[in-house]
Formats: C-alpha cells, sequence, structure tokens
C-alpha cells in the first residue's frame, strides 16, 4: 500500500551512501576491484590479497604504494574526496583506475573499514568506520604503504547480504577479478591468500608486452592454442593474445577486454574481434581472448558507469576496424607460419598500412622443378590409386607403404603438413611429417583454398558491380534511417547501394550489388543501414559478399571420392601451408589433425 504524499527534503548523508554503495559495491569482488584500483594508482609494485569466508568474512588489500597522510585519512572515507581529479579538463583526461571518490564511502557505509597508512618519512596512522560512523586517527606502526581491511560486507543491511552467495562462488568472483588486475598490470608482483592458503601468485613480467604475464595468468590450455596480437593502428595500440578457432568454446567465459589497462564490458571492440572469426569459427562457438587496448585518455570516456566497467570511444568505427584487423592478421597466418611463431612470443608491430593481402594461390599441382617432388612421385608410383585397398591386384600393398617414405627436407619446417602416403576412403588424406601422421579432410581442406583465393580476386578487382531495380523498392523508415541514409551516401554508392528520400517517411532502394542481384533489397537495405548506424561502417555487406564467395568455394572444392594422384595429394599440402586459416574450412571446422608418434605408441602400448 503506498504511503501518504512526504514533503521533500534531502536524504542523510549515511543513507545517500548506502544508496550508492548499490551502484558502486555489489559483493566482496566488487570492493576488492576498487581496493585494487587505489593500490595501482597509489604506484604499488607489490600487492597482497587476503580473503576470508570468500570475502564475506573480510577482505585486506596491502600495498607498497605511496600511502596516505595522516591528516587525510578522515578525507579517504569521505564522498566524492579524491587527490585524482580536480577539474573538468583532468576528468577528461583521467588515466587512473579510481577517480570518483566513492569506493571508501561506500564501503564504509555498509561494512567495518579499517585503513592503515605510512608516507615514506612520516609516522604511521590508522582510521576505523562502521556504518558509516568515523572514528578518530590514531597513530600506530606501519610500513610504507597502505592496508585496507573490510570486514562483514552489508552486515547493517541484511536485505543485500541475503544476495550474496556461497564463500566458494564468491570466492571464485574475487579470483577473476584478481585474475583481470593481474592481466592489466604485468610491472605489478601479486599475491592471492584465501582462508590462510595461497591460492595465486604473479610475479612482476619484465617483459615490454606483457604478453608472459597473460599466458601464466589464463593458464596452459589457454597458452598451447594462443597465437600473439602486436599492432600499432593509427593512435591505438593492439596486443594480448588470441586462441585459434579450433579452442573455441560454447560460453564466453574466457574472453578479456581491457582499455588503457582497465578491464571493461564493450559491445564495439566485442564484435569487431567476433568479425575477425567469421569465416572460421564453427556454429555458435565462442573465441578465446585477452586484449589490451591504449589510446590517448582524451579519444576514451571511462566515466559512463559507476562501476567503471563501460567505457565509450569517440571514434568507435576506427576502434572497431582496427581491433577487427589486428586479429585477423594473427588469425592470418598460415600454416607454416603458425609452426615457426611459439604462442607466447610477441612478433614486432605492424601498421593497418602494412597488413598483407592474401596471394592469389595456384591450384595446379606443384611444378616438378621444385626440389624432391619427382623422386616423391616416382617413390610412391605404385600407389597412384586412391585407396590402399586398390593397390595393383595381386601385388602386396604394404612394402609400397614401407618403401614410399618422403626424403625429408633439408629444413624440417619447410614442410609442416609434410608429404602424402595415400587417400581414405575418398575422403582423407594421409600424410607422414616429421611428428607423425598428418590427416586432411581434402574437401575442407581445399575449400578454404579457393575461397582465400576468390577473396583475394575480388579484393583486386575492379569497383563492385551494380545492378538497378528495374522496379525500384519503397519502403517506411524511420528518422535514424533516412538520417543514417543521408549522412553516409557516399558510403552506400561505394557499396554499390542507391538510396533515395522517397517522402517525409520513406526511402527507395534504386540499385543494389550485382553479387546480391536475388537479395531482398529491402531487407538488405535496412541491415546496411543498421549496420552503418551501429559501426559507422556496413560490415552486413562484406559479411553477406564473402557468404558468397564462400558458397562457390564450397561447390568449386573437390568433391569426396575424387581420386587425386600423390602429386595433386601434395600439391594440396603445399597450397594449404601456403594459405591463410588453412586451419580452418570456410564453416569453422578444422581442416587437418595432427596425430603424433607419441600418441600412436600409446595406441599400440609400445615401450610400456
Amino acid at each position: 500500500m503506498l504511503q501518504p504524499q512526504r514533503p521533500i527534503r534531502p536524504l542523510p548523508d549515511v543513507l545517500i551512501s548506502q544508496i550508492a554503495a548499490g551502484e558502486v559495491i555489489e559483493r566482496p569482488a566488487s570492493a576488492l576491484r576498487e581496493l585494487l584500483d587505489n593500490a595501482i594508482d597509489a604506484g604499488a609494485s607489490a600487492i597482497a590479497v587476503r580473503l576470508e569466508q570468500g570475502g564475506l568474512g573480510s577482505v585486506q588489500v596491502e600495498d607498497d604504494g605511496c600511502g596516505i597522510p595522516a591528516d587525510e585519512l578522515p578525507l579517504a572515507l569521505l564522498r566524492h574526496a579524491t587527490s585524482k581529479i580536480a577539474d573538468l579538463d583532468e576528468l577528461q583526461h583521467a588515466m587512473h583506475l579510481g577517480f570518483r571518490g566513492e569506493a571508501l564511502a561506500a564501503m564504509a557505509a555498509v561494512a567495518e573499514v579499517e585503513i592503515v597508512s605510512r608516507r615514506a618519512g612520516a609516522q604511521g596512522a590508522s582510521i576505523r568506520a562502521s556504518g558509516g560512523q568515523v572514528q578518530a586517527v590514531q597513530p600506530c606502526g606501519a610500513q610504507t604503504g597502505t592496508r585496507v581491511t573490510l570486514r562483514q560486507l552489508f552486515f547493517n543491511l541484511p536485505a543485500r547480504r541475503k544476495f550474496l552467495k556461497s564463500p566458494s562462488t564468491e570466492y571464485a568472483w574475487c579470483a577473476e577479478t584478481f585474475k583481470r588486475i593481474a592481466i592489466a598490470h604485468p610491472t605489478v608482483a601479486l599475491r592471492l591468500w584465501h582462508d590462510g592458503q595461497l591460492k595465486l601468485q604473479f610475479d612482476r613480467d619484465p617483459s615490454a608486452q606483457g604478453l608472459d604475464r597473460l599466458a601464466a595468468v589464463l593458464g596452459d590450455a589457454f597458452s598451447a592454442h594462443a597465437l600473439p596480437v602486436v599492432a600499432q593502428i593509427g593512435p591505438l595500440a593492439v596486443r594480448g593474445l588470441v586462441c585459434k578457432p579450433t579452442a573455441a568454446r560454447a560460453r564466453a567465459d574466457v574472453q578479456h577486454l581491457l582499455v588503457n589497462r582497465r578491464w571493461v564490458r564493450d559491445r564495439t571492440a566485442a564484435h569487431g574481434v567476433r568479425a575477425a572469426y567469421a569465416d572460421v569459427l564453427h556454429g555458435g562457438l565462442q573465441p578465446q581472448y585477452a586484449l589490451l587496448l591504449d589510446l590517448p585518455a582524451d579519444l576514451v570516456d571511462v566515466n559512463v558507469h559507476p562501476a567503471k566497467s563501460e567505457v565509450r570511444f569517440r571514434d568507435g568505427s576506427a576502434v572497431h576496424q582496427a581491433v577487427r584487423h589486428a586479429v585477423e592478421q594473427a588469425l592470418a597466418a598460415s600454416v607454416a607460419d603458425a609452426q615457426r611463431v611459439a604462442p607466447a612470443v610477441p612478433r614486432e608491430p605492424t601498421t593497418l598500412a602494412a597488413l598483407p593481402t592474401t596471394t592469389p594461390l595456384d591450384l595446379r599441382p606443384t611444378p616438378q622443378a621444385q626440389p624432391s617432388w619427382p623422386q616423391i612421385a616416382q617413390a610412391y608410383a605404385p600407389l597412384t590409386a586412391p585407396n590402399v585397398h586398390q593397390a595393383q591386384e595381386g601385388a602386396p600393398a604394404w612394402p609400397y607403404l614401407a618403401t614410399a617414405a618422403a626424403p625429408a627436407p633439408q629444413a624440417a619446417d619447410d614442410f609442416p603438413l609434410g608429404f602424402a602416403l595415400a587417400q581414405l576412403l575418398g575422403i582423407y588424406i594421409l600424410a607422414q611429417n616429421r611428428h607423425g601422421l598428418v590427416i586432411v579432410d581434402m574437401h575442407a581442406a581445399h575449400e578454404r583454398i579457393v575461397y582465400e583465393r576468390l577473396k583475394a580476386a575480388e579484393a583486386d578487382g575492379a569497383p563492385l558491380a551494380v545492378q538497378p531495380l528495374l522496379i525500384p523498392a519503397a519502403f517506411a523508415a524511420s528518422d535514424v534511417e533516412i538520417g543514417v541514409a543521408e549522412d553516409h551516401a557516399q558510403t552506400l554508392h561505394s557499396l554499390g547501394m542507391a538510396l533515395d528520400r522517397a517522402g517525409p517517411n520513406s526511402l527507395v532502394v534504386r540499385s543494389t550489388p550485382a553479387m546480391l542481384a536475388h537479395a531482398d533489397p529491402i531487407r538488405l537495405a535496412r541491415g546496411v543501414l543498421a549496420d552503418l548506424a551501429a559501426q559507422g561502417a556496413s560490415a552486413l555487406l562484406q559479411e553477406r559478399r564473402n557468404a558468397l564467395l564462400a558458397s562457390m568455394a564450397c561447390h568449386g572444392a573437390v568433391r569426396a571420392n575424387r581420386q587425386l594422384t600423390l602429386a595433386e595429394m601434395n600439391a594440396l599440402l603445399r597450397d594449404m601451408e601456403r594459405t591463410q586459416r588453412a586451419d580452418q574450412c570456410n564453416h569453422g571446422r578444422p581442416t587437418w589433425r595432427q596425430i603424433g608418434l607419441a600418441e600412436l605408441d600409446a595406441l599400440f602400448l609400445r615401450g610400456q
């Protein structure tokens, strides 16, 4: 039942702080993030975190930073009091992780807080607060730096405390927050204790890019499939690790995006990553990645979310394209390149202008002038039939396999996929390399080769062909769609689309790209306009063009049960080694698998 109208009056400061705490402090992990941010901003080189009962009992963060003067300790617990910004200009250029001056005050309103701090050359001091009541500052012994202890979160708000989960769940959230800080700040040594046991420890990473820390935090399962990303595109630096498409997961739980060393959720950059995986990811699987974006502070607004977990870019389209190209560059490595690059070793930074284009591929068998091919073809002559069981009638098949071993190349990495042995059931190519057995899905592999060749030819060709509509298609358009059509008329024309205003609330489509002549012009126009409104450039049209090319490649690739000679099989392996993204077909399925010698030995219990 609604209460009768009351007079308007200001809320008590304690109630204001308790309301604000709901935005800033949601659970122990939120408090831990704020305390870690303050420690980083204080210039700490080593931070120790101690949790009890997953943070429900206490959260303590101790750092060796600059410390807080004794006379400023009461101000540290005051709402909207901070040393990090003084005016609007500093706010717009803020590089600090914390700058609102809300966190400690919010904690003091809903928990018991103790701060012990000492500046270099000064005496240590402590201050306590509980439920918004602040006690006087007391002198005490302390090391240089600050130690903040938070106890009994939401003790005075039992309704809020009921929403907290079990200690194990809350600890998991705290550990995830701790790892995010470790990723963002590789030069800071970090240790985490839980109920007296050391759980996580990360030493300082002296490398310039911090990729070793990334690999240490994300673990061996991630690092085993990781590819380095190091690119400088205009003012934006992109670095980090992305996993191969074959390591994609059903859940998006290993996706880290940090902007100016701040972990954030951003749809623009995340969409750029997803777009880079567009034709190498299978179904609804999610890629794994950890990317750090660094750009000037005036190009990003960090003051858009109370918990500072979201940002707004001044030019979202440029960031989207930069992230997409940087990740595409990492994923575009050929099989041979991937064999030569270690997962956690950074490559030299590249610029957008230096990103290589796909080299047109020669799908014909490799010329016999190349070293060792005549000998290989001659050695495999008895097995020109595609299947092992189709060897010449009456002749023993197994001796041919024994004597058909290809001579090892002078450089072992020159031919990562090795040399063909035979076809299996007209579907798979069996090959031998220095690691063991290679199994290749010949249709999937050839499909990727043809697709990349078509994309390269289309990129180097004439301007996009246009198909005028015999009967222009008119449709009712929103104000946003009309505004985007007028603002991006030149972009639409370059994409082969002509849109004119047909009335106060309608647009008419007069032409579409010839490649998409059979598409619904109205649906295509709406999709492109929506993409332009969201991203500033149409990724939808490029995706549809790529989908058409992928369909053409699928139909043009070799089909199952086609008999290949050994020379043709080896030519296919060589083309795979030269082709970008050759590990997956256009639908994201793997094109080849390696079965190592140790795995083969285990199958037959050799050495056991």
